[in-house]
């Protein structure tokens, strides 16, 4: 049997004296990633289902989703029910109802399409990610499972934005504990957990070179900060001189063998500045003129952002080149057929680009096709969506936050003054569902160079490099 450490122990007495004891007490359980809630969770199952096996009773769980949230935790309770001798004993009926003897462990999906009306906890009721779980579906189908029995309740999770569920029941739980002083909230970042575990002390310390400190994955699921639901400055005034480089912006490939990749945001696309922060979507810019057939939007530039992949200063943890952004081309009112001819050139006779990634929602797919036809793979054609994008911005802020990305020196050039114009302008806005959303306010420019960058930071996350063996090592090879 796993040993419990000192933090899941207080958390677990405090739940087992709440139902002893009758208190129905409703618990918070702020636990950073990976640092054993679930385990916390199956072992509490495993001793209530012991005790409870003659008298009998329910007890209640409730994930985001069946698949795999819900499946796991049944899969670790049967385990933990083998290693102590309850083999051939327990029974699963159902489906999603584990039994011993005469006590029984329900595992119910919090999805919103879920049905699950009816049951009734006796013993337990748990919400394991709780910030990720609707507070309607709980109010009205969950928390009522307890109502008759005054079930004492745990809601686990990390954290995310200041709306979520767990941060509502959190909320709650430290005003009371100012009233009558009864723990009801328990909060274990990964310091506390590294001090049990040097393993973890050594991830996490990794995780945190790779995005930064101030990375929102970090923040949330490691040092359990709660992000704002509204939008902020995508970059502050230490991730923008982090970002800023000394470099030489190029006409042209500089140094012998040196790697290029590209990002391209086309104008008119579904990534620009007209960006909806609420649905991660965008629509055209009030007042721009409608594209023609085959042109890029009027009022917006289609940016090419090129970088070389600097391996000489690799990161020692995960090998990373370093992105130095080495030329802008911005064009305006271009046909997609001829800007084609000129990219075409400029990618492949220019610049030798080994992967270049296009923005190819909306209007922009008809000049992926075209770069795609003429290139081949190493083109990718980027479709925006919510998930996309997120995944994107989150990429953006780790490469900027680790000092993997790094901006010309300044030029005296149009470019260089729009580019830094948008990155002091740029938002971020963090949704519910754990995504995040980056923009310029339609009102305060565009956003094609920040498009862009993100679409070249995609492309170098994407290459990967050859290898050729030397004397029998694995060398990259360009």
């Amino acid at each position: 049997m796993i040993e419990l450490r000192p933090y899941q122990l207080e958390i677990g007495r405090a739940v087992i004296d709440s139902i002893l004891h009758g208190r129905g007490l409703t618990f918070s359980v702020e636990i950073a990633r990976q640092g054993g809630k679930n385990e916390l969770s199956a072992q509490l199952e495993l001793l209530l289902l012991t005790m409870y096996f003659v008298r009998g009773g329910n007890s209640i769980k409730a994930s985001p989703t069946f698949k795999p949230q819900t499946v796991n935790s049944m899969l670790r309770l049967k385990e933990r029910l083998d290693e102590a001798g309850y083999r051939g004993i327990w029974k699963s009926e159902m489906g999603y109802i584990i039994r011993l003897g005469q006590a029984r462990q329900f595992f119910f999906s919090a999805d919103k399409s879920s049905n699950v009306v009816g049951a009734t906890a006796h013993i337990l009721l748990e919400i394991d990610e709780s910030q990720d779980v609707d507070k309607e579906k709980y109010s009205k189908e969950f928390k009522p499972m307890g109502a008759t029995t005054n079930v004492t309740t745990v809601h686990y999770g990390t954290t995310w934005d200041d709306t979520t569920l767990l941060e509502e029941v959190k909320q709650g739980n430290l005003e009371q504990e100012k009233r009558d002083g009864i723990k009801r909230h328990f909060r274990f970042d990964w310091q506390e957990i590294a001090r049990y575990n040097p393993d973890y002390l050594n991830y996490v310390e990794q995780e945190r070179a790779r995005l930064g400190e101030g990375h929102p994955l970090f923040r949330t699921q490691y040092a359990l900060q709660p992000l704002q639901g509204s939008s902020n400055s995508l970059l502050n005034a230490a991730q923008k001189n982090q970002l800023r480089g000394g470099h030489s912006r190029l006409a042209g490939p500089g140094r012998n063998k040196a790697v290029y990749v590209a990002g391209i945001d086309v104008a008119g696309g579904m990534g620009e500045g007209g960006t909806n922060p609420v649905n991660g979507f965008s629509s055209p810019r009030p007042g721009s003129r409608p594209a023609a057939a085959g042109e890029t939007g009027g009022g917006d530039a289609t940016v090419v952002t090129i970088g070389e992949l600097d391996y000489t200063l690799a990161d020692e943890v995960w090998k990373r080149p370093v992105i130095l952004v080495r030329e802008h081309i911005r064009r305006k009112g271009v046909s997609h057929p001829a800007l084609h001819r000129e990219l075409f050139t400029r990618l492949r006779n220019t610049w030798g680009c080994k992967k270049v990634v296009v923005d190819a929602t909306g209007i922009g797919w008809g000049l992926a096709g075209f770069l795609q036809e003429s290139l081949g793979s190493r083109v990718i054609a980027y479709q925006f969506s919510q998930k996309s994008k997120s995944t994107l911005c989150f990429e953006l802020l780790a490469a900027v936050n680790s000092g993997c990305l790094k901006m010309y020196a300044s030029d005296g050039s149009e470019e260089y003054s729009e580019f830094w114009h948008e990155m002091d302008k740029a938002q971020c806005a963090f949704s519910s569902n754990k995504t995040a959303n980056f923009f310029v306010e339609p009102s305060r420019g565009h956003d094609d160079f920040l498009m862009s960058l993100a679409l070249l930071v995609e492309a170098a996350r994407l290459y990967e490099p050859r290898t050729a063996t030397s004397r029998g090592a694995s060398l990259p090879s360009f």
